[in-house]
């Protein structure tokens, strides 16, 4: 079989079923309206030029938004797509524009990506945008309490979309399996039909309500003594500081070399300046730097601890920056991938791979009119790429600014506030706490009113059996035992008990006689056994004075009569024969334990009796007397449900799968 494409394996990561989808990534896809009715026999170039519009657009409205916020790992970005998506027909090309961005361990950025589809759609409503992650669609996720009870990771896929500033969800009445195009049709013509309820929209709200603001929020300014060939790098770059701190974070044994020798921003060894600036990074990239002990390496020229806490504390933050910086960058110009960022000539070869110019002759009309609109788009489009292609390649960025003249007097008089409170990194578990019960809250509500629904359904289909009783007395405990026993003779799978519709089961054809004379037959075994060391009890006995000769007595009477009835009569009463024997043997095997002493038994007056008899025959009729099974089996659920104390559990759960609802014992306590 022949390895997939590149294009392939990228189509397979957006077809929202891959298994292998990248963790801490989240992908984002935007349908225009227009995509849908595109066919094949339609103008290529039509509709690239309808993406292509809509592509700067979209970056010229997001530009504002993003052009301050420091990414984890990389920033927002939009590409077009004009392939065609494994979730589509291959004869029906869709085009449409899409992205993906890693947020790693901060989760802020994966919410901030949502607040700016959110934000696309609702200034572009014709359109309408996916967005998921290694966990699927994370809405659904966000607005759990609040989803049709229907709708579940299995049936979600083509379904959920946001269109016009909110979720929209296919019904699964209307297109019970739905392709991607069934769903982007029916997001135009039913639009209403599909908007998911208040409450499903107040919790996705609730998420992403204090963007942008909660964005600027997110950064976090602070105090460093720097290298002055890192300050420079930041001066002209502020978004490099991501990848410092991944480089230090993300270190092993091998790029712990590079740090041990700063070959590239410590030219001068410990002789080099150190420069007071101003660095701003997101609370996760200053977590990340403040949470590891990282001891500097020996060519670094560390101030001492006797010139001032506040200065050693900013050095060594610097510190660990500088060093990030060094083995992200030792790293990359090891890789060798410099220079494969996006350029016009890369550009335009994509444009030909992809029959942009549809076979036109080169220098032809045609060909040099959408020249110059592929030229026009890539000028608009490359500002918005730009932050983009520098973290892919950042050894030449980084060698370009190093090029240009700088010295320690650019950074000495500069005068540089102070760092922002970080009170937040050491007090968050106040955040989180109330953030917990927020949920908790919402979680005890979801249950509220799932069990008001529940309550009604039982009352409803259990009819007067399980109505609701202001006490105990007035309860039918018989009708449990009955219920109980229906239950258990209903069919049962991996899946439950049920009674499925329109039964019709072959029936198991089964010998009932050969059965029980096998059974029987294992049984004479254990039971002769079983006689033969009561009959040396017996002889024991009668050695010792006879004291146990009532109790050997009764035994032996009752191993003769069941071997006259087995040699007999073997075609009469064998169901009852069996049980009888069935039942000895197991209370033979229990006789030294004391789990017998905790069930009822038949004709028991009491019962709260007291363990053990003075009279040995009064114990040896207990013995021999049958177990009240019904009664047992009501007992324990009643305990079980008592012990609950109005809470959800298993007694009251199994009850209500067999449609009853127990009342409270009022008298408990009393």
């Amino acid at each position: 079989m022949a390895e997939p494409t590149q294009s392939t394996d990228f189509d397979l990561i957006f077809s929202h079923r891959h298994s292998r989808i990248p963790e801490d990534t989240v992908f984002y896809t935007i349908f225009p309206d227009f995509a849908v009715s595109y066919s094949s026999s339609s103008s290529s170039s039509s509709a690239a030029a309808a993406i292509a519009s809509l592509h700067l657009q979209i970056l010229d409205f997001l530009a504002p938004l993003t052009s301050s916020y420091i990414w984890q790992h990389e920033p927002f970005s939009l590409s077009i797509s004009t392939s065609t998506c494994v979730c589509t027909a291959k004869s029906s090309p869709l085009p449409h524009l899409h992205g993906k961005l890693r947020f790693g361990d901060n989760i802020e950025d994966e919410w901030f990506v949502v607040f700016l589809l959110f934000e696309v759609s609702r200034n572009f409503p014709s359109l309408a945008a996916r967005i998921w992650d290694n966990d699927g669609d994370f809405l659904l996720i966000e607005a759990a309490f609040h989803l049709p009870y229907w709708l579940n990771p299995d049936t979600s896929l083509n379904r959920v979309f946001v269109r016009r500033g909110e979720v929209h969800i296919v019904p699964r009445d209307r297109l019970p399996k739905p392709s991607l195009v069934d769903s982007l049709k029916f997001l135009i013509n039913c639009e209403s039909e599909s908007r998911a309820t208040e409450s499903v929209q107040e919790a996705i709200k609730l998420r992403i309500g204090d963007f942008p603001e909660r964005a600027k929020r997110n950064m976090h300014f602070v105090r460093v003594r720097l290298p002055v060939s890192v300050a420079q790098v930041l001066k002209h770059e502020p978004c490099f500081i991501s990848l410092a701190v991944e480089g230090f974070y993300d270190r092993d044994i091998d790029s712990m070399k590079y740090a041990a020798k700063m070959e590239r921003f410590l030219r001068k060894g410990k002789e080099e300046e150190l420069v007071c600036v101003g660095v701003k990074m997101s609370r996760a990239m200053y977590a990340q730097l403040m949470q590891q002990k990282f001891q500097a390496p020996k060519c670094y020229p560390m101030p001492s601890r006797g010139d001032g806490v506040s200065e050693y504390l900013e050095a060594e933050l610097g510190m660990k920056i500088a060093c990030g910086f060094e083995m992200m960058y030792q790293q990359k110009k090891k890789e060798g991938v410099e220079g494969k960022g996006s350029t016009w000539v890369n550009y335009k070869e994509s444009l030909e791979r992809n029959g942009y110019f549809e076979g036109l002759l080169p220098g032809s009309e045609e060909y040099n009119r959408r020249m110059e609109h592929a030229e026009e788009y890539y000028r608009k489009s490359v500002l918005f790429s730009r932050t983009s292609d520098m973290l892919s390649a950042p050894v030449r960025r980084i060698d370009e600014i190093l090029a240009l003249p700088y010295s320690v007097e650019d950074f000495r008089h500069n005068e540089v506030p102070p760092s922002d409170d970080d009170s937040w990194l050491y007090h968050g578990e106040d955040e989180l706490n109330s953030a917990l019960q927020e949920k908790q809250k919402e979680l005890d509500l979801y249950n509220a009113k799932h069990k008001r629904c529940q309550k009604a359904k039982v009352t409803k289909d259990a009819g007067p059996s399980s109505s609701s009783s202001k006490n105990l007395d007035d309860f039918d405990f018989g009708h449990v035992a009955k219920i109980m026993q229906s239950f258990v003779d209903k069919v049962s799978s991996y899946e439950g008990a049920e009674v499925p519709e329109n039964r019709n089961m072959k029936e198991v054809e089964l010998d009932a006689d050969r059965f029980l004379r096998e059974m029987e037959s294992v049984l004479k075994q254990q039971r002769g056994a079983d006689m033969e060391s009561v009959l040396k009890q017996q002889r024991g006995a009668e050695e010792d004075g006879g004291s146990g000769t009532e109790e050997a007595s009764s035994s032996d009477m009752d191993f003769d009569e069941f071997e006259y009835r087995s040699d007999g009569d073997a075609d009469e009463n064998e169901e009852d024969r069996f049980m009888d024997t069935y039942s000895d043997a197991l209370n033979e095997q229990l006789k030294g334990t004391t789990l017998k002493k905790s069930f009822i038994r038949a004709n028991d007056d009491s019962v709260n009796r007291t363990e053990g008899t003075s009279n040995p025959s009064e114990g040896m009729d207990e013995e021999f007397t049958p177990v009240d099974v019904d009664f047992n089996l009501v007992k324990s659920l009643m305990d079980s449900f008592s012990s609950q104390q109005g809470q959800p559990g298993p007694g009251s759960n199994l009850l209500g799968l067999m449609g009853l609802q127990l009342p409270q014992d009022s008298n408990k306590g009393k």
